[in-house]
């Protein structure tokens, strides 16, 4: 069973997530301008509509899990699996992973765990989280800017637990591209079309989500009570 040495800590794989509170939405966004952004990973976007690729923007309460607790926000695109060649439309959704472009957390162990051991974007922020109401608000600050402050609208149930469900996230760390197989299992769902607030501040990540086209309405938004996940070993496709 392979394992990674984290600040003097053996953390085996895969790492499990037991319990989480999962809040996002995705953003239909310049084709183009979603290519340039992530250029330097040598994925391309998967493309919902012709000219159009979604950008994902997701925040997460991570309270039982073997890399402690911490909060998370995440700036991602569904992209085609390298080698895969695509058509316009939700074809091209089902076969699409996410690429993570931008991951900030607020507590230093995930940091260099998700850095070292699958190459994700992780870098210290202040996350504020509002999660107690139906109105779910996450709060990005980075060196003492104001990213981002978004809000998730409740949405309507859908009924019973999700099995658990297989994704591959891509991550670009050092020169590499890297593929890190991930599963869910969500409980306590709610999904609604739009359902999304954003105001964006003046560090250049708002920049970037700005020249993205955000904020523009949202395709859709979803918020998870309860996520079970598990991540495993990063592979280099």
């Amino acid at each position: 069973m392979a394992s990674h040495v984290i600040q003097g800590r053996t953390v085996t794989m895969p790492v499990e997530v037991r319990d989480a509170t999962v809040c996002s939405a995705m953003y239909p966004v310049r084709a183009d301008a979603a290519r340039a952004v992530i250029a330097y990973s040598g994925l391309d976007v998967a493309e919902v509509f012709p000219g159009k690729a979604v950008c994902v923007l997701t925040f997460v309460d991570y309270r039982d899990g073997d890399l402690d607790q911490y909060h998370e926000f995440g700036m991602a695109f569904m992209v085609r699996p390298p080698g895969v060649a695509g058509a316009a439309g939700l074809a091209d959704l089902r076969q699409a992973g996410v690429f993570i472009h931008w991951l900030p957390v607020d507590q230093r162990f995930t940091l260099e765990a998700g850095r070292s051991i699958w190459g994700f974007p992780k870098e210290l922020a202040d996350i504020e989280l509002r999660l107690s109401s139906p109105y779910k608000r996450c709060i990005v600050r980075k060196d003492g800017r104001l990213v981002l402050d978004m809000l998730v609208k409740p949405g309507v149930p859908v009924p019973g637990p999700g099995p658990m469900t297989p994704l591959d996230a891509y991550t670009h760390r050092d020169g590499l591209t890297r593929r890190v197989p991930w599963s869910v299992r969500a409980r306590g769902v709610r999904v609604r079309p739009g359902g999304a607030l954003i105001r964006l501040g003046n560090h250049p990540i708002a920049k970037e989500l700005s020249e993205l086209g955000l904020p523009k309405r949202a395709l859709t938004s979803s918020t998870v009570a309860r996520a079970e996940m598990t991540f495993g070993d990063a592979i280099h496709p």
